[in-house]
């Protein structure tokens, strides 16, 4: 079972291939995920410290050109499947934000 260590809390476990976002929410991290998990709002956007996310799919590389961002280490969380343990840092969050989280993501 991957361990996500989260910036600023303690690690959490995650199932071989669950969802990122999913792995993040059932554990008490406020991530935003506007779309429903289907890679066209980026609001579940993490920035990934260590370890590998695995690579960038076709739809969550288009969203990442068309929203500008181009930094190699951030990532959609929707769109990540864990396989390994991994660091990361939420961009951004409902505390942060005051948006209501959005529709649950399905797995």
């Amino acid at each position: 079972m991957p361990t996500i260590q989260v910036e600023g809390r303690e690690a959490i476990r995650a199932e071989e291939g669950q969802k990122l976002v999913l792995a993040l929410e059932d554990n008490g991290v406020d991530i935003l995920h506007r779309c429903g998990g289907n890679a066209r709002c980026t609001t579940c956007r993490v920035e990934v410290l260590e370890g590998d996310a695995g690579p960038v799919g076709e739809a969550e590389a288009a969203i990442l050109t068309t929203k500008g961002i181009h930094e190699p280490n951030v990532r959609l969380s929707c769109q990540i499947r864990v396989h390994n343990d991994l660091t990361v840092k939420p961009v951004m969050t409902v505390s942060d934000s005051g948006m209501d989280p959005g529709k649950r993501p399905v797995d």
